[in-house]
């Protein structure tokens, strides 16, 4: 991550140009950050779902493609749904949510969450085989 501070400490600008999840700014109870492509989050290779019990999360797709999977609330994952996000419109995925996601390799996304967010209360649950096949399933049908 490349960090600057202009104007004394006026103004301090943040760029991230590689791979995954790295936040930006922690200010507060506030977070942004930044998600790009990462092989783990093709498709095929997800092998989990979470959901965020003490915070919704806000995903802002900058450019590029980017797939969100749905697993519904409760303690475990219900049907799973999927929608392929449109740049520069907000999608709050609500406290509770059993979710995971897709970037492409031509994906930026911007994430704010509460500052503490965490996998202490953000629980993972791991998916079966059909839960797998479901969402390579999915997908297809949103990317064609």
């Amino acid at each position: 991550m490349e960090k600057e501070v202009l104007f004394g400490d006026s103004l301090e600008v943040s760029a991230f140009n590689g791979e995954g999840y790295l936040p930006l700014i922690d200010f507060e109870s506030w977070r942004v950050a930044e998600l790009r492509y990462i092989d783990e989050l093709e498709p095929d290779r997800i092998d989990n779902m979470q959901k965020h019990n003490e915070t919704d999360e806000i995903f802002v797709v900058l450019t590029g493609d980017f797939t969100l999977f749905l697993g519904g609330q409760g303690d475990d994952i219900g049907e799973i749904s999927a929608i392929k996000l449109e740049p520069l419109k907000l999608y709050n995925v609500k406290k509770g949510t059993f979710h995971t996601h897709t970037p492409e390799k031509n994906c930026t996304c911007l994430i704010i969450e509460n500052r503490n967010t965490s996998d202490d209360n953000s629980p993972k649950i791991k998916i079966t085989k059909e839960q797998s096949k479901r969402i390579v399933e999915l997908y297809n049908e949103v990317n064609k």
